[in-house]
């Protein structure tokens, strides 16, 4: 692991210089360590309010922000992303190959595209950080763990949630309670008006970022010139409920649909090669994997393949369905006890190389700061908090035990925001919203999107046939169609409208055939390289592997 180190805690002093709050941005170039870029980018800094409701405090937060101009001129305006999580950091996605590309695409390529680090982000001034010695740091990471790995694990998760909510709240108090979504909205409006446009925002979210999408629109109904909430979670149950049960609703039907697609092209699925298995065949050969791997772990050289491991990999991979072809050849190499071949996987992913794990828990971290700030519900005893996980377990089957451990801590979470969205979505904005969902989505299904769009005045749901994790998932002309039409013209989809997409599973297409397809200017957009490509930051962190 290395020598020790203790992280000295963060400063909120060294950001609070007493100066005025800004009403311009001075762009100008980026740090390229902090903001990587395959196109040209801009970044500037704002001061906002470290503390909304202590008007009279001199104390400031810096929001550090990267434009990505837009390539078709004059731009009509700009954008502001947020990528999900909670947790999920902006500013080192938005000017990357294949994601530019992409965004670009969708908005029409007329707009400036611009993303902050929220709050409570590694990436922000003010990350949330409650874990300081390397010691304590691997003995997090090496214990988010499902809580069906083992008959005690449920109960040790809630044990773990308990001494991550008092070492947050000993460390952490002042940041735990400044990094709500409530205030992260209010940054938001702050970094419109210094943008010196109209005034109005425009604003493209994923996953989480559709909550916060949701509770800025709530907050300002007014001043939404355009907002596409895409994979979106039900902003309902996050603020109100012990755990986000809607949330996982179509997460056995997206991994059943694994084994269907696997089936259907069997001779590009490794799990179904050489073989006339049955896609129901299938599937229960890995539900009886992962049940074996419980008592019987793999040794791979000085690692253990076990339930946890794979389950994880499994979820990973729920999040883009083309990453799935990997996913099945992994899964095969595991069912046939092909060691050499997962040794050499795990080399090729870098799994068995991290030395510094403060990165690697740096979201998680990050993660439950700011749903534990933003969520109302806490539960005292344990006894009242297994009627939820059962619920989650007949909800979802593969999803229903992967996020227990951050339930856990939010049922026992003592730092209270300063500000907490309280209110409800019966929200009637400027201008309409557009909502975006998957047919098969297992992080957040279509009827989420549905629900959410039913309380939004004139809103409409465009669904996408896509499998995994957002519209960026799933290549389409016609999603491009759609969704430039409402950001260049404020056209919305006709109600009901379907969008097929242009890459069938397991056939290798991309968004930049797509892409190249549609706007035939002869641009070549980078394609997606499923082993690099940043995902949305997602609620699910990667599995670590114990040694």
């Amino acid at each position: 692991m290395g020598a020790f180190r203790r992280v000295l805690p963060f400063s909120l002093l060294s950001l609070s210089l007493a100066q005025p709050y800004q009403t311009s941005l001075q762009w100008g170039p980026c740090n390229k360590t902090e903001v990587p870029s395959d196109v040209p980018v801009e970044c500037s800094t704002l001061f906002v309010p470290l503390d909304y409701t202590e008007p009279d405090s001199s104390e400031t937060l810096g929001l550090d922000l990267v434009r990505v101009p837009a390539p078709v001129k004059p731009s009509k305006g700009g954008i502001l992303f947020d990528f999900g999580g909670p947790g999920g950091t902006g500013r080192n996605v938005i000017g990357k190959d294949p994601v530019v590309q992409e965004l670009q695409a969708l908005t029409g390529r007329q707009y400036d595209l611009i993303a902050f680090d929220p709050r409570g982000t590694s990436g922000s001034r003010i990350p949330m950080q409650c874990i300081q010695s390397e010691a304590d740091a691997w003995s997090y990471a090496l214990n988010i763990l499902p809580s069906n790995a083992s008959d005690v694990a449920l109960a040790t998760q809630w044990a773990r949630g308990a001494m991550i909510a008092d070492t947050c709240y000993k460390t952490q108090k002042k940041i735990g309670s400044v990094i709500s979504s409530a205030f992260v909205a209010r940054d938001m409006m702050q970094i419109v008006d210094a943008l010196g446009e109209d005034g109005l925002l425009r604003y493209f979210g994923f996953s989480y970022g559709t909550t916060l999408g949701a509770t800025v629109a709530a907050m300002f109904p007014d001043r939404v010139e355009r907002m596409v909430l895409d994979g979106v979670q039900n902003p309902h149950e996050y603020y109100h409920s012990q755990a986000d049960i809607e949330e996982w609703s179509d997460s056995d039907k997206e991994f059943s649909a694994i084994f269907t697609s696997c089936v259907e092209n069997r001779e590009k699925c490794a799990l179904a090669q050489g073989n006339s298995k049955t896609a129901a065949e299938l599937e229960q050969e890995i539900w009886d994997l992962l049940d074996d791997l419980k008592f019987h772990p793999i040794s791979v050289r000085n690692f253990l393949i076990d339930y946890a491991t794979v389950k994880g990999l499994i979820t990973q991979a729920l999040y883009d369905s083309a990453s799935w072809p990997a996913l099945v050849q992994t899964l095969s190499y595991v069912v046939n006890g092909q060691l050499e071949e997962i040794g050499q996987l795990l080399d090729a992913i870098g799994i068995t190389n991290i030395t510094d794990i403060f990165p690697q828990i740096a979201q998680p971290q990050s993660l439950t700061g700011i749903h534990c700030s933003d969520t109302q519900v806490r539960t005292e005893k344990f006894e009242d908090f297994v009627p939820v996980v059962e619920k989650m377990y007949d909800t979802s089957r593969i999803f229903g035990d992967a996020l227990v451990f951050l339930y856990a801590a939010c049922s026992q979470w003592k730092i209270e925001p300063k500000e907490r969205y309280t209110g409800d979505f019966n929200v009637k904005t400027k201008h309409p919203v557009l909502f975006v969902g998957n047919t098969h989505d297992g992080l957040t299904p279509l009827v989420s999107a549905k629900n959410v769009s039913s309380t939004f005045e004139g809103s409409v749901v465009l669904t996408v046939d896509g499998y995994g994790h957002s519209s960026l998932v799933a290549p389409s002309a016609c999603t491009i169609k759609m969704m430039s039409a409402y950001w260049v013209n404020g056209t919305l989809p006709p109600e009901g409208k379907f969008c097929e997409s242009d890459a069938p599973l397991f056939s290798g297409i991309t968004w930049a055939d797509v892409i190249n397809e549609y706007y035939g200017n002869g641009t070549a957009p980078v394609k997606r390289d499923i082993s690099r490509t940043h995902k949305l930051a997602g609620p699910i962190p990667f599995p670590f592997i114990h040694s």
